[in-house]
Parts: structure tokens; sequence; C-alpha cells
């Protein structure tokens, strides 16, 4: 089991959330999750405002094409990534 899949041109990514870091980063695959390091700490969906951001940033595309799928309120998520322009390499995620 991988820490992503694609279904057609949408990237699925199951991640492990650290809230209040000291920034926003990728910090490796931990247990079939990309573990996201974000400085937003988990109080009114900023984390999840935050995540959204950052991928959309990370993997080249418009805030409306990442969504949140499960975990709106735990750190273990599913997202949904509309057709990524980038892959950023700390996340091991790659074209099919």
């Amino acid at each position: 089991m991988s820490h992503f899949s694609w279904h057609g041109d949408t990237l699925m990514v199951e991640c492990q959330i650290q809230p209040r870091a000291t920034g926003n980063s990728f910090a490796g695959i931990i247990n079939n999750r990309l573990k996201i390091r974000l400085q937003a700490p988990p109080v009114d969906g900023a984390a999840n405002k935050t995540l959204i951001k950052y991928l959309a940033r990370e993997f080249g595309v418009a805030s409306g094409k990442v969504r949140l799928l499960k975990g709106e309120h735990h750190r273990l998520k599913t997202l949904a990534i509309e057709a990524p322009r980038r892959f950023p390499p700390e996340t091991g995620i790659h074209l099919p």
C-alpha cells in the first residue's frame, strides 16, 4: 500500500499532519502516509486551510483544485489534488 494513488488525473494523498510546527514542510513517509508539518494550529480550521494552500503551491495548482476528503478534525487526512503540475521530490509521488 502506498501513500498516494491516481484516479484518472486526480492524485489522492494520504497524509499525517503535525500542526504547530516551526514551518510548513514535508517530513517523509510514516505508516504509508505523507507526513506534513504545518505552522498553523488545529483551531477553527486554520491547519486545514494552511494545508490546502501549501499543497496547492507545492503541486502547482490553484487552491480550488485541492479538496479535503477525509479527516477534517483529525491528523490523518485524505486529500484529492486535481491535475497536479509539479511533484516535489520529498513526497515520493510520481506519475503513474
